[in-house]
């Protein structure tokens, strides 16, 4: 007879009974979600800006939001930790290793792939729906509605795929959370990535091979969204 799955637990070690992996994943949730969510409020109107005006050192904006694309993450958590640091600018709001300071760290990171991605799907628009919209007497309000419409599947693809930079971000979370658990084991700035890291090196390659698992079924269900609304769009078309 094969054993119950749930007296194999104590045999692997895992720690779920004190909420540990829960936590983790608790708190990679929460930093991501917020993070990606102010970066979409800020990026997609950045990027429809730029989608429908031209102004001088355009070229210049798009190649700096390009190159932040592959801007070093541990970089990037430098330049925080410092800003939130007692002789940085935001020393006074006590934000180091925190997740708040997480959190300014991933939409950081998150900012320039949604805003490329947006400002892609935008200009790919075929003329010819602005050149409708425009003859059947709409305004550049209007126009720019109807550009946004076409370009959403674009757009919801570049929210994701910020999403995804940031659930799996390692270098900038461990320098400005400190990869933090309490006394009594619960994760206070510790996600899925940075505790696989530390499990890995302590030699718990369960718990990591868990955790691991955990988030890869994170990524991958954010890939079936993606999926899913592409045949979505195409069915519609």
């Amino acid at each position: 007879m094969l054993p119950d799955p749930v007296q194999l637990l104590p045999l692997l070690d895992l720690p779920f009974s004190d909420g540990y992996v829960r936590s983790i994943i608790y708190v990679s949730l929460y930093v991501s979600v917020i993070a990606v969510a102010l970066s979409t409020l800020f990026s997609i109107p950045v990027a429809i800006l730029m989608g429908f005006t031209e102004f001088p050192g355009k070229q210049f904006v798009k190649s700096v939001i390009n190159t932040g694309m592959g801007f070093p993450s541990v970089v990037v958590g430098l330049l925080v930790l410092f800003a939130v640091s007692n002789q940085g600018p935001l020393g006074a709001l006590n934000l180091i290793f925190t997740k708040e300071a997480m959190i300014i760290s991933q939409f950081v990171l998150a900012t320039p792939p949604i805003t490329a991605i947006s400002l892609a799907a935008i200009t790919g628009v075929d003329e010819n729906v602005r050149d409708a919209a425009r003859a059947l007497g709409g305004t550049r309000l209007d126009v720019a509605l109807v550009v946004i419409k076409e370009a959403r599947y674009g757009i919801a693809t570049a929210v994701l795929a910020g999403f995804g930079r940031a659930i799996s971000e390692v270098g900038s979370v461990l320098i400005v959370g400190g990869n933090i658990t309490g006394a009594d084991g619960i994760s206070k700035t510790r996600t899925l990535t940075t505790a696989i890291q530390l499990e890995a090196r302590q030699g718990r390659y369960d718990t990591a091979m868990v955790l691991g698992a955990v988030l890869v079924g994170l990524v991958l269900t954010v890939n079936a969204v993606v999926v899913r609304l592409g045949d979505t769009e195409a069915v519609n078309r």
